[in-house]
């Protein structure tokens, strides 16, 4: 674990864990933690990859009072996190708004990236309007841990225990009150022209169900981007490394030795 100075005297949390295979940073999505992709994680390293996990700002144990929280301000922050770790041939993976994050990294490493995964991404668009974010960021001032605690109910289509909603909601309940700025950016976002200039292979992953994130946003980004593989994950909901492990990292450790 570490921090990156960035402005101002913030700090950006994040953890690497090194390994003799390519990279893979991973970005999560809205109000969330790096602790949520834990047993992804872990997966990788024992496939031998290099692991890269930070709290975006506002979020986990990154600091909250930051100005700027948007997708540009926490993409340059991986960026700058890479540029600390002098990595290359780094692989991208973005879930949820994390997704949207991801696509810019990528534009902005250029050939330093290797390869982009979208994880139930809100990117290249989103199905969210205007309207909607701001009618989301209104029930979320009126109660804010029973906001997050619906959302962490509403992750997964497929059962899971209620232990995995708790633990989804305690990590949720660790962004500061400003992380809800966050959600601006999405409303009318369109990164098509930035996927379909992108020179390398993209992974995207959809869940049939997902509640979130519309699954019609995966096909787009796999039609849009110029080598794409659209795996879709029957059932499953915004989160397929906590639904579906075997379905989702299968896949995923493929991709990656395709990149070799």
């Amino acid at each position: 674990m570490a921090f990156l100075d960035v402005e101002n005297g913030h700090r950006v949390y994040y953890e690497y864990r090194p390994g003799p295979r390519r990279p893979v940073m991973l970005i999560h999505g809205w109000g969330m933690g790096c602790r949520v992709w834990d047993a992804t994680i872990d997966t990788l390293a024992e496939a031998g990859h290099a692991t890269i996990a930070f709290d975006h700002r506002g979020c986990g144990e990154t600091d909250k009072d930051f100005a700027d929280i948007s997708i540009a301000a926490i993409a340059r922050d991986a960026v700058a996190i890479i540029d600390r770790l002098g990595l290359e041939g780094v692989v991208l993976n973005g879930w949820s708004l994390g997704g949207a994050v991801a696509t810019e990294v990528a534009a902005l490493l250029g050939d330093r990236c290797a390869g982009l995964v979208h994880t139930c991404a809100a990117s290249p668009t989103y199905n969210g309007s205007p309207e909607d974010i701001r009618a989301t960021e209104a029930a979320y001032w009126v109660d804010r841990a029973t906001f997050l605690k619906g959302l962490s109910a509403a992750v997964c289509a497929k059962p899971v225990d209620p232990a995995v909603v708790d633990w989804m909601w305690s990590i949720f309940m660790q962004q500061g009150a400003g992380a809800i700025r966050s959600l601006h950016d999405l409303g009318g976002i369109d990164q098509r022209a930035m996927l379909a200039a992108l020179e390398v292979p993209v992974l995207v992953f959809r869940g049939t169900a997902d509640a979130i994130v519309a699954p019609e946003i995966g096909e787009q980004a796999a039609a849009t981007a110029r080598d794409a593989e659209l795996i879709s994950l029957e059932g499953v909901g915004h989160a397929p490394f906590v639904e579906d492990f075997d379905g989702y990292h299968t896949p995923l450790l493929r991709f990656l030795e395709r990149l070799g």
